[in-house]
């Protein structure tokens, strides 16, 4: 695998100055650059607030006794994911066989796929990778099925593959106790695989702080503490749960088998956070933006309208459209906002706008290289560091 970890900046590095082609990372860094020096759009992590939000929640999960594996697909950088690991993580966790073994080639030892693997070519893989004694993996196994995949795909791995059985209810995992501990019992049956605990994401029952989605997230939180009761454990289970939104309601419902279980929440947009979705749904409300657009006026073709130059290849818009001082853009092309304006703003072309946006794990896919700044308040940022994501 291919490690361009600070890799020479190039055309490649979207917006960044053309003086600093050619440059090593640290070479460009050393010029001291401003946000001015970047052409737009832009997307820049600010470096405080980054900092402040892994603070906070590595204080959160070490009062409570639980463990961090933040989910790593979130930014795919894995200058944050060591972040999050000098504050005291337990692990990462990961998606996809592939950013598993980018996280390798990165130097992760300890993941958690939030995931089924039966991918045959990805099995091969891990039986080899797992020859490293230093190497600590688990995944997510939902139906005997999947046990049986797992099964063929590992015949020459070098040790047996930790797994969580994993209940569900609206994605992946086991639709009731019933089916989740017929799995239980074939994992514990394959000598291919080593029953480790139990775990799901309780984020797809609902997406709002609603008393319906409330109670759905409360409800299968308690199915699944009456599964890992239902387990006849042989040594301390990983019970495994907690998305960015409801980490709360994981906390009260889990906060009992601390002395159990090794109980592990994986949020993972905390990191980085926003100003949108998370920021109205989080349970943690000291949490800041350390994410911002920014975008030039290209155009005033009209009373009331601004076209700027940062789009949907730019900036995420899944859950809400980016916002500025004088509102939110109200649609995206490819390369084009439209922002509507009051008749009294003073919008000129050729001014930046910093927007707030929503949903981190849309932000960073769209930057290979991303400018970490010293203050996003800061009339002309100071970059002080750049990330590298790999999407």
């Amino acid at each position: 695998m291919v490690n361009r970890v600070n890799a020479d900046i190039g055309p490649w590095a979207k917006s960044f100055p053309a003086a600093s082609w050619g440059s090593s990372q640290a070479e460009f860094l050393g010029t001291s650059p401003r946000l001015s020096h970047f052409s737009t759009p832009l997307l820049t992590i600010d470096s405080g607030a980054a900092a402040s939000n892994v603070a906070l929640m590595a204080n959160w999960v070490n009062e409570r006794g639980f463990e961090l594996a933040p989910h790593g697909k979130t930014t795919m950088a894995p200058k944050l994911w060591h972040q999050v690991l000098a504050a005291g993580a337990w692990g990462i966790t990961l998606a996809t066989p592939w950013q598993v073994q980018l996280a390798r080639s990165m130097g992760i030892e300890r993941i958690l796929l939030a995931n089924e693997l039966v991918d045959p070519v990805a099995l091969e893989w891990l039986g080899s990778e797992l020859a490293d004694p230093g190497f600590e993996f688990v995944c997510w196994v939902d139906s005997i099925d999947a046990v049986n995949a797992m099964r063929a795909g590992l015949r020459r791995s070098a040790r047996p593959v930790d797994v969580v059985v994993e209940l569900g209810g609206a994605r992946t995992g086991a639709r009731s106790i019933p089916e989740a501990l017929a799995v239980v019992a074939a994992a514990e049956a394959a000598p291919e695989l080593r029953l480790v605990g139990v775990g799901g994401y309780e984020g797809a029952m609902g997406g709002s702080r609603s008393a319906a989605d409330v109670a759905a997230v409360e409800r299968y939180l308690a199915d699944l503490v009456a599964l890992n009761s239902a387990v006849h454990w042989q040594q301390r289970p990983i019970v495994t749960a907690g998305g960015s939104a409801f980490f709360d309601l994981v906390a009260e419902a889990l906060i009992p088998l601390v002395g159990s279980a090794t109980v592990i929440v994986r949020s993972g947009a905390y990191q980085l956070h926003d100003a949108g979705f998370y920021q109205g749904i989080t349970p943690l409300a000291e949490l800041r933006s350390a994410i911002h657009g920014w975008s030039r006026v290209l155009s005033r073709p009209e009373p009331g309208l601004a076209i700027v130059d940062g789009g949907k290849r730019d900036f995420p818009y899944d859950l809400d459209m980016p916002r500025s001082d004088f509102g939110s853009l109200s649609k995206m092309n490819d390369q084009h906002g439209f922002l509507p304006l009051a008749a009294t703003a003073v919008v000129n072309v050729g001014d930046v706008l910093r927007l707030d946006l929503s949903h981190p794990c849309t932000a960073l896919d769209k930057w290979r290289l991303v400018p970490m700044v010293d203050s996003a308040d800061s009339s002309d940022p100071v970059v002080i560091d750049l990330v590298e994501t790999f999407f």
